[in-house]
């Protein structure tokens, strides 16, 4: 239960790393409530305990934190335990809710002494506010400018001491400037399975669920390592033991479930599948242009290179190259087909355009 911009399309996923609304309420109750309690990223956590641990024995507010990564993986949880940690309350807000210097001006004038303030996708904050927040973090004061034209005043304002919690998924959006003023920087790391488990087998205490080892490795097998996406399973998983089976989660019940939810075992969905069925059975394996292999699929451009293409690269199934898109012999193998003989022509040469 770590968790944390994506097309409408992706959204509908079971394996979409997003939350949608139902994700969120659940997320809320089995959120863990320290850093002894939250499992995996144990770099991370050892790092960020230290850095807790020091301010509050100095009686000082804990240093400015960003956390990088992809979604999913507990940048949100991170910030409430941080909060938790220090005694403090936390304030929750996004970059792209940040426009204007003003929106952030009116939130850092009301924050109180030790106050965490946490700012999901910094990276989308306006150019504005993000030149004020240079200020406010370095200095804790910002300038708030009053009137307009020549007759324009700049009024210092002081602000209390706070902890800036920033969360990520392209770090390397982020101004170096920006980057430089964050005392701590952690990145979150994508799950093993092992730790997928032990996320799964709390979440299932935590919603009563009876779940049986075995079960518990199949779904965490399925989560392409993000225990959003585990907790998600899960909890589909548990409506079709409940329905077709006794409500113990096995092994076999875990595979029938995501078999119909067309998870397979490797976390790849059916979006994920037809790009490398269109790769590999119409275009022998590319190279294959984004924009061609689209129209094969049936879906827009930015939904197969935004949603589809990570997690197939990462697993080493897909390759991008300057001549277009690759699979690899391991999705040869996923999909149980044979690579066509070497040295031909063929729909690979479909790779010259569309890309």
């Amino acid at each position: 239960m770590n968790w944390d911009d994506t097309t409408p399309e992706a959204s509908e996923r079971l394996v979409e790393a997003a939350a949608d609304g139902e994700d969120q309420a659940i997320e809320a109750a089995l959120r863990p409530k320290d850093l002894e309690e939250f499992v995996g990223q144990e770099r991370v956590r050892e790092q960020l305990d230290l850095v807790l641990r020091a301010a509050r024995q100095r009686g000082a507010t804990a240093d400015h934190v960003l956390l990088s990564g992809a979604p999913g993986l507990g940048k949100t949880t991170l910030s409430m335990i941080i909060a938790a940690e220090m005694g403090a309350p936390i304030r929750i807000t996004s970059g792209p809710a940040i426009q204007h210097a003003g929106d952030l001006a009116a939130i850092l004038s009301s924050l109180t002494e030790g106050e965490v303030l946490f700012l999901d996708e910094i990276h989308r904050m306006s150019r504005p506010a993000e030149e004020m927040l240079y200020m406010a973090m370095e200095d804790f004061r910002v300038d708030v400018i009053v009137g307009k034209g020549p007759g324009a005043t700049a009024i210092p304002l002081e602000l209390p001491p706070f902890t800036l919690v920033g969360a990520t998924t392209r770090a390397g959006l982020l101004p170096p400037p920006l980057r430089d003023r964050f005392g701590f920087t952690g990145h979150m790391e994508f799950y093993e399975p092992a730790e997928l488990e032990r996320v799964i087998h709390r979440s299932a205490r935590l919603l009563d669920v009876e779940i049986e080892p075995e079960g518990a490795a199949e779904i965490a097998g399925r989560s392409r390592g993000t225990p959003r996406i585990a907790n998600r399973l899960l909890r589909r998983v548990r409506d079709y033991a409940q329905v077709k089976a006794d409500g113990v989660v096995t092994r076999e019940i875990s595979a029938a479930a995501l078999g119909v939810y067309e998870v397979d075992a490797r976390g790849l969905d059916r979006l994920d599948r037809a790009v490398l069925g269109a790769l590999l059975k119409l275009f022998g394996g590319g190279p294959v242009g984004l924009s061609t292999l689209s129209v094969a699929v049936g879906e827009e451009r930015e939904t197969v290179e935004e949603v589809a293409e990570p997690f197939l690269v990462r697993e080493g199934l897909l390759a991008r190259t300057p001549r277009g898109r690759v699979a690899t012999p391991a999705a040869w193998a996923h999909l149980g087909l044979v690579p066509p003989q070497q040295g031909g022509g063929g729909a690979g040469q479909q790779g010259l355009f569309g890309a």
